[in-house]
């Protein structure tokens, strides 16, 4: 992920795309000010929300919304190429997939309806195998 993102190239910036180019989760914009911050880097919260829309909108990053509604963001390891997120919902451990089914599906119900030039996104919630065995254990 360059640290150029179609603005000016900043020290801050380079921070903030290094910083999240280290996590392997999604993060929320203040989580990864918190670890820019205990990093010692100086970069303001706003730079931080700046950047990561820039990153977003040259799709070096994805985005999604989690269940409590927030943003939160993730440099996907596949560089290229359209795909969908399982995401732990406890944990927020996230797992890359194709959709072949989805694209096809969302293909079909544009045409029937008119549409063209689609985009979607797809993100699945739920408990990976570990948290899920977690919650049953507690529960027994």
């Amino acid at each position: 992920m360059s640290a150029k993102i179609g603005q000016r190239s900043t020290k801050q910036r380079a921070a903030v795309a290094a910083a999240l180019a280290e996590v392997d989760d999604f993060r929320s914009a203040q989580d990864l000010h918190d670890v820019l911050r205990r990093r010692g880097d100086l970069v303001g919260l706003t730079t931080v929300y700046r950047t990561l829309q820039a990153l977003t909108d040259s799709g070096d990053i994805d985005v999604l919304i989690n269940s409590d509604g927030e943003s939160i963001y993730r440099h996907c390891g596949q560089s290229a190429g359209h795909h969908h997120h399982l995401v732990c919902r406890k944990c927020g451990r996230t797992v890359e997939v194709e959709g072949k089914a989805i694209e096809r599906w969302t293909d079909a119900i544009a045409h029937e309806h008119g549409y063209s030039d689609i985009t979607h996104t797809m993100e699945i919630f739920g408990l990976c195998p570990a948290c899920a065995r977690e919650s049953t254990e507690a529960m027994s």
